[in-house]
């Protein structure tokens, strides 16, 4: 387990050290962040809050993980995922920068560049050892094959993790703080799995490889958060928070525990059917449901500090993440091959 906390570590320490230069290069380069008018009146303060810090988070992940990694298909699968939902989220950014809005690539393309990461994750998947269509329903124990609806279902658990991770990133460290929560339950289900795979010496480098792959970006995650704690003195954008997404979803499909999503990112399944609930309710009724969504705009306009707001939350995904994995515990280690 030596690579897993060297990767950690050096990615960490990256992020903290390289974290000053990184925002005032930023700051030199008027690379501010756009703040919506119709977001919550507080925020106006934040204009021009250097953004697009998921670089940091994916620069300061990445490299520690290709020097110690052992290049499974698995691993680099995950890594493609993050790197195209990072590439997707740097292009909606700069088109804000540049536009000089709040909006940048519109839906429908984020939408069909998602479907492309989705494609290429296919093609990596089946080259893996692990790659099944079928996925494991918990407690029912049954493991239903999807067959080619397997690939539509992909998308869904990409595109879903992606955007619910988007909206979660709306106050000072909710997204890098409950992501590095989702992410160490993924460094937990990965490195159980390694210890369970053989005797030492034996154990599969598959499960070695997505241990050291998450402890990099817990890492270059908590490294960024650093510096964005309330108040922040940087932003992740649309490339960090769409990287962090893509982590845990790829995360998830490796392992087979994608139904485990729901209870591990439930903090975005919450932000999501929290946005969703606002707007049909609205349209049917005329009344909204929230002051404001997502949810944690709701709490702010009942005049919670925006620390408070996160430490509920990262409270609230502790709590979810702790039931995801013990599920998985129980359930899902008899699926998992070395």
């Amino acid at each position: 387990m030596v690579p897993v906390l060297i990767a950690g570590l050096l990615a960490m320490i990256a992020g903290v050290v390289l974290g000053p230069r990184f925002i005032e290069t930023l700051r030199a380069r008027n690379l501010g962040q756009q703040i919506r008018a119709e977001g919550p009146a507080a925020h106006v303060v934040k204009q021009g809050t250097p953004t697009m810090g998921g670089l940091l988070i994916v620069t300061c992940s990445a490299l520690p993980f290709l020097v110690l990694s052992q290049y499974t298909a698995e691993g680099l699968t995950v890594l493609f995922i993050v790197l195209g939902c990072a590439a997707i989220g740097f292009t909606d950014d700069y088109l804000k920068l540049r536009q000089g809005r709040s909006l940048g690539l519109p839906g429908r393309w984020k939408m069909l560049l998602l479907a492309a990461v989705t494609v290429g994750a296919a093609i990596l998947l089946h080259q893996t050892s692990t790659f099944s269509t079928e996925i494991y329903v918990p407690l029912a124990g049954w493991n239903i094959d999807l067959g080619y609806l397997f690939y539509p279902f992909l998308f869904l658990v990409i595109a879903g993790t992606v955007n619910g991770a988007n909206l979660t990133d709306g106050i000072d460290g909710l997204a890098a703080g409950t992501a590095t929560i989702m992410l160490l339950t993924f460094l937990a289900i990965a490195g159980i799995a390694w210890l369970r795979s053989g005797a030492p010496g034996e154990r599969s480098d598959v499960y070695l490889d997505l241990t050291t792959l998450a402890a990099a970006l817990i890492g270059g995650t908590i490294g960024f958060l650093w510096y964005n704690a309330h108040p922040a003195e940087v932003f992740m954008g649309d490339t960090g928070s769409m990287a962090l997404g893509g982590a845990i979803a790829g995360f998830a499909i490796v392992t087979r525990t994608e139904l485990l999503l729901l209870l591990i990112g439930g903090i975005f399944v919450i932000e999501v059917l929290s946005l969703i609930i606002q707007v049909v309710g609205f349209k049917r009724t005329g009344k909204r449901v929230f002051l404001m969504a997502p949810i944690h705009h709701h709490f702010e306009m009942k005049a919670w500090s925006e620390t408070k707001i996160m430490v509920r939350f990262w409270i609230v995904c502790a709590i979810l993440c702790a039931s995801g994995f013990a599920l998985f515990y129980r359930d899902f280690l008899q699926i998992i091959g070395p």
